[in-house]
Parts: C-alpha cells; sequence; structure tokens
C-alpha cells in the first residue's frame, strides 16, 4: 500500500486525482494540505494539514502528489524527493529543460519516483485515437492534428493563474497535454515551431497557441485557444489509406467533478454524439463509417504509477519526453 499525501485541493488535487487515491487499492490517501474543511463522508479519516512541510517529517506518507500552482512544482518535487519521498507533480512539470533535468537528476539519486501527471494518455478519445494508428487501417500515418479548445471569455478567478509567471498560460497548460500525447504516438520530433497569443482582453497570460511538430514523414499540428466557441474537430489524422475525425471531449474530468467516482460503471463512456468517424480502402473497398470510443481510463496511470513504485516496471513518464517537451514549450514561449 502506497500511503499518500496531497498538495493542494483545487480542481486536480480534489477532482482530479484523490478520487483515484481513494478507490485504486494499490494507495491510501493519508494526508491532503490545504486550508479548506474536507468533505465528509468522503475524506473520512484523512488528515487536514496546514503546511505542506508536514508531509516531508511524516514516515506515513510514500508519495507526495504536488497539485499547488505550477511556480511551486520544482522547488516542491526536490524537498520532497531529497527527504525520502516518490513525487507525482501535476504539469507543467517545470518551467524549462534545465529544472527537469535538475529535477529528475534529484530523484535518480535519491533513489525515487518521479513522476507527471499527463492523465490524458488515457482520455477516451486518445486510446482510439492510439488503436486507430495502431490498427494500421489508415496505412502511413501522414498528419495528426489535434486541439484543445474551449470558451472561457472571462479571466480565471484563480489570481495565480492570471499572474505573469513563465509556468502559467495556455501553452504550458493544455499545451503540455497535446505535446505529451503526440510524442507518446511518434517520439521525440525533429523540428518544431509555433507562436502564443494572448486574445482576451486584461489577460496577462497567453490563452491561444499553435505548434508545428516535425515526426518523420508525420507533419503534427497542435492547436488551443479559450475562445473558440463553436467547437470543430478534437482530432483530424490522415494516412496514405484513409482519414480519421474525431468530435467531442474526454469526460472524466466531468464526471468527476460531478461526484462520480472511478469505479463507477457509468464513469469514462463519452456519450454517443462524441462521434468518431473512419474513411479508408481495404483491398480496393471503401468502407466510412463511425467508430465507438474507448472508456477512459485515468485509473491505468495511477496502476501505471504505482507498478513503477513497487518495481519493477519502468516509469510510465520518463526522462527524455519531458526534457523534450519543456524544451518545446520554453522555446516557443520565448519567441
Amino acid at each position: 500500500m502506497i500511503r499518500v499525501g496531497l498538495v493542494g485541493f483545487g480542481l486536480s488535487g480534489r477532482h482530479l486525482q484523490a478520487p483515484f487515491f481513494l478507490t485504486h487499492p494499490d494507495f491510501e490517501l493519508r494526508s491532503i494540505v490545504t486550508s479548506q474543511e474536507l468533505p465528509l463522508p468522503r475524506f473520512q479519516g484523512v488528515h487536514r494539514l496546514s503546511q505542506w512541510e508536514d508531509l516531508l517529517s511524516d514516515p506515513e506518507i510514500d508519495l507526495v502528489s504536488i497539485c499547488s500552482p505550477s511556480s511551486t512544482h520544482k522547488e516542491y518535487a526536490i524537498k520532497a524527493l531529497q527527504a525520502g519521498k516518490h513525487v507525482l507533480v501535476e504539469k507543467p512539470v517545470a518551467a524549462n529543460p534545465t529544472d527537469v533535468e535538475e529535477m529528475f537528476d534529484t530523484a535518480r539519486k535519491c533513489g525515487k519516483v518521479l513522476s507527471v501527471f499527463h492523465n490524458r494518455r488515457f482520455d477516451s478519445d486518445f486510446l482510439t485515437v492510439k488503436r486507430v494508428i495502431k490498427s494500421g487501417i489508415l496505412g502511413e500515418i501522414l498528419s495528426y492534428e489535434a486541439h484543445f479548445d474551449r470558451y472561457k471569455p472571462e479571466l480565471n478567478p484563480k489570481a495565480w493563474k492570471e499572474a505573469p509567471d513563465p509556468t502559467n498560460g495556455i501553452l504550458y497548460d493544455l499545451g503540455a497535454h497535446l505535446v505529451d500525447q503526440a510524442i507518446t504516438l511518434f517520439g521525440l520530433p525533429e523540428r518544431f515551431s509555433g507562436s502564443v497569443y494572448t486574445q482576451r482582453e486584461n489577460s496577462s497570460v497567453d490563452d491561444a497557441f499553435h505548434l508545428n511538430l516535425q515526426m518523420g514523414k508525420v507533419q503534427v499540428f497542435l492547436r488551443s485557444s479559450l475562445l473558440v466557441k463553436d467547437q470543430g474537430p478534437k482530432y483530424i489524422i490522415h494516412g496514405s489509406k484513409g482519414s480519421f475525425t474525431k468530435y467531442g471531449m474526454d469526460v472524466q474530468e466531468d464526471h468527476l467533478v460531478k461526484g462520480m467516482l472511478p469505479v463507477d460503471s457509468e464513469f469514462g463512456f463519452e456519450p454517443k454524439d462524441n462521434r468518431a468517424y473512419l474513411r479508408t480502402q481495404i483491398h480496393g473497398l471503401e468502407i466510412e463509417g463511425r467508430i465507438d470510443t474507448e472508456r477512459g481510463s485515468w485509473y491505468h496511470f495511477f496502476s501505471a504509477l504505482a507498478a513503477s513504485i513497487n518495481g519493477p516496471s519502468e516509469p510510465l513518464i520518463k526522462f527524455e519526453q519531458m526534457h523534450k517537451q519543456l524544451e518545446i514549450l520554453n522555446a516557443v514561449k520565448n519567441v
């Protein structure tokens, strides 16, 4: 049993991580650092702490999960590793590749696991994309386009998210997920370019971006904006034999915010309106139709995390992936 101390009780800590630590058999949620009262009965028996440093001296804590503001990630992660704890850190893992090197070097020297919360490797739509590409039904993949658009014209009520910090803004927030998914599919890119924009009035952080990655023969286009009222496809993929288009978003975050648990029977299933279309050719036969999406399963992220801590499994999140991700994000943000 991996005993967990959670730092932060906002969207990520309370809704996106705590339900998994409460329901996964390999974890026990022991303590949460927050100024809020913990809602009962769900958090019955979980200790509430006011200072995150209290986790570091607690021998009953094996894993520290950091869901505090992005600017604290490096400092908190290194201190927790040096205190002999395994660490899960919310994305973005850090501000730049040098920080990533320091964090992973510390983990290696301390003999501890450092992981990053890239839960969206297990989104329903992305799992469907992986299945379709792996099947070979599209032939050789030539073009991959992914969007993570929202419509949020108002500034974020959380002041720290609107502060002009290098780790704030949509590029480091949603861009981290899109880059991670692309690297998961196609490996490390050979070349990249991109731009960031600030479109909302009075915003101090970027709220739109586009990235172009070259991955062998695959041209990768990643897009995101907070001012997209009428959203188009989430994924558009073209191969030598066919094309794939996916509409709609994974529903796990929505389910968790509404109070569902990962073990609930309906959890992670997208509505039928979230369409996935395939058009391809097999032995001269033209095929066109809809594809059912996979069940979303962030639960598998936590299973992989437990396996890497308990050994001997390799970590799901690898240094080379995080280093390249921050190289891309940092370079584009500072053009």
